[in-house]
């Protein structure tokens, strides 16, 4: 007989309410695994607020290409309090790290949820530059979660690579991390979540998690963060997004010893 934690359900009916899983009849020893750990020990292990963990739930589950599942937890997120213009924007975030085209089915997805429950499209516009700012104003959002590093990295391009660097600037960060409907520290979480989930991104993510630590997620944000995208990923890309995680909180400390 099934036994799920009276913590595991009351969390699931948190964002699943009067959900009745098929699973449960045919797959019942599984779900028992899963729901006790997913939505027991993962969640009480960090006491991470409820909308920020599915917040980078999603972005995960983007970069994993489940769309399924994703429909699932974004009317789960929805239910718990992550605004639909949250919602959108955490995946107009993943755009420039996945590809546009890893993010059309989950566009449409999510168009499809919004629908689901009445809320009229398009959401209101969000974007805050135009043609003639938006590489200014990117350059600056890199800057700040960067600092000199941008400069050095235009300095170091090649020239027949630098159309590259202003593409970074005007399009990833101009166009993406200078919009309203999410700050830019939970923008830039979302991207450390995203290449986390994504997997073979270390070098990038290595730079995430100093960028992380200049808007002021500390090292507990991040290791709550990997911790609750534990069971959507698996062990394999948590564990090497922990070791970059371990690395970068090691030099910044170094670093910081070095500047007293």
């Amino acid at each position: 007989m099934m036994t799920i934690t009276e913590a595991a359900r009351r969390h699931h009916d948190q964002l699943f309410p009067g959900h009745v899983s098929t699973l449960k009849v045919t797959d019942p020893e599984l779900i028992e695994i899963f729901d006790n750990w997913a939505f027991d020990e993962v969640i009480e292990a960090t006491g991470m607020d409820v909308c920020l963990r599915l917040m980078v739930q999603l972005a995960a589950l983007i970069a994993c290409q489940a769309v399924n599942e994703y429909r699932v937890m974004l009317d789960g997120a929805l239910n718990v309090g992550v605004t639909p213009v949250e919602a959108r924007e955490i995946l107009y975030q993943s755009v420039p790290y996945v590809g546009m085209a890893r993010a059309f089915d989950f566009l449409h997805a999510t168009h499809e949820v919004l629908r689901s429950r009445g809320i009229d499209l398009p959401l209101p516009e969000q974007a805050t530059t135009t043609a003639a700012t938006r590489s200014d104003k990117g350059l600056e959002a890199q800057k700040r979660i960067f600092g000199d590093r941008i400069d050095a990295m235009y300095a170091q391009s090649p020239a027949d690579q630098m159309h590259i660097q202003r593409f970074l600037s005007a399009n990833c960060f101009g166009d993406y991390y200078t919009r309203n409907g999410l700050d830019l520290r939970t923008r830039e979480l979302l991207t450390f979540a995203t290449l986390a989930a994504l997997g073979g991104c270390e070098p990038q993510l290595a730079g995430h998690v100093a960028g992380n630590l200049a808007v002021g997620n500390d090292r507990q944000v991040l290791i709550a963060t990997i911790t609750q995208l534990l069971p959507f990923i698996g062990y394999p890309r948590s564990l090497n997004a922990l070791r970059v995680i371990n690395e970068g909180t090691s030099a910044a400390e170094t670093q910081a010893d070095k500047n007293r």
